[in-house]
């Protein structure tokens, strides 16, 4: 995703609503989200399906290393060797 450009993708309900489709379609070709406001103040934001997805991974990927670094913290890990021990036992020869 590319990062926003404030005189570009900063617009207020009404001005999507009016033209839905021509920002879908700036999403689209920009790579960028819009940045949607009501009363001066950032409610929504338009953005591609494929870059939500995208997000989306990338989120629950940084979780997951989270959640390790938290279970390393607490003694709770393998070692390297115990690990690689037991995905080479899943991995069929």
């Amino acid at each position: 995703m590319q990062k926003i450009k404030i005189d570009q993708d900063i617009k207020s309900l009404s001005e999507v609503r009016n033209s839905m489709a021509s920002y879908i379609k700036q999403v689209h070709d920009t790579k960028r989200p819009v940045i949607i406001t009501q009363h001066g103040k950032g409610v929504a934001v338009l953005l591609a399906a494929n870059e939500f997805e995208a997000m989306q991974e990338k989120i629950e990927l940084l979780s997951d290393v989270q959640t390790s670094l938290n279970q390393l913290e607490k003694g709770e890990g393998i070692s390297h060797q115990k690990a690689k021990e037991k995905l080479l036992k899943r991995v069929p020869k």
